[in-house]
């Protein structure tokens, strides 16, 4: 474990070499642990960044998702943009982007980022079925695909069972009374 601090590029050194963080944390100190396999950078408690290590030196290892906020106020940056430069992304969403820039020309590109950031709260899989899911229906704009993620992403609600709480089965509550709503029907 090690304290380190976030250069501009959103870098923190460890084992010499460098690990990307979100945009929001350059120039911050960190803490680095270090682990067989993952390299962990947390700020006080706060998990920041995880990533595989890397037992080689003088070696960077970007995740993506941690630029796309800085991306998508310099969209002009997306195609050199380094940490980007091995992204490999499923086709639908270079079919997206293609879509969206053809109807939106240079906007398209800032609302394709913002698809991409959903990427900070799904996984690629369930943002990539989403976005397929959106195309095959025509809505291809963030906020749609935002919709039919969190859609895909709800549970529904289990009823509550009291196996295996014994201690419960003597209460019993009385169902509400709903005559009030009945009045409401021939209003």
């Amino acid at each position: 474990m090690v304290q380190a601090r976030a250069n501009s590029l959103s870098l923190v050194r460890f084992d010499r070499n460098d690990y990307s963080v979100p945009t929001a944390f350059a120039h911050h100190e960190l803490t680095v642990v270090g682990g067989i396999e993952k390299v962990r950078i947390v700020e006080g408690t706060r998990l920041v960044a995880t990533h595989s290590r890397c037992w080689e030196k003088e070696q960077t290892t970007f995740d993506p998702r941690h630029y796309l906020a800085l991306l998508e106020r310099e969209p002009g940056a997306l195609d050199v943009a380094r940490p980007l430069e091995d992204w490999q992304l499923p086709g639908c969403f270079a079919l997206l982007r293609r879509r969206l820039e053809a109807d939106l020309s240079h906007l398209g590109t800032r609302e394709f980022i913002k698809v991409l950031r959903l990427l900070e709260h799904a996984s690629v899989g369930e943002l990539a079925g989403a976005v397929r899911a959106a195309l095959e229906i025509g809505a291809t704009s963030s906020d749609a695909i935002a919709l039919i993620l969190h859609h895909r992403q709800e549970r529904p609600v289990s009823l509550f069972c009291l196996d295996g709480h014994p201690y419960l089965r003597p209460y019993r509550i009385d169902p509400p009374d709903l005559s009030a709503y009945a009045g409401l029907k021939g209003a």
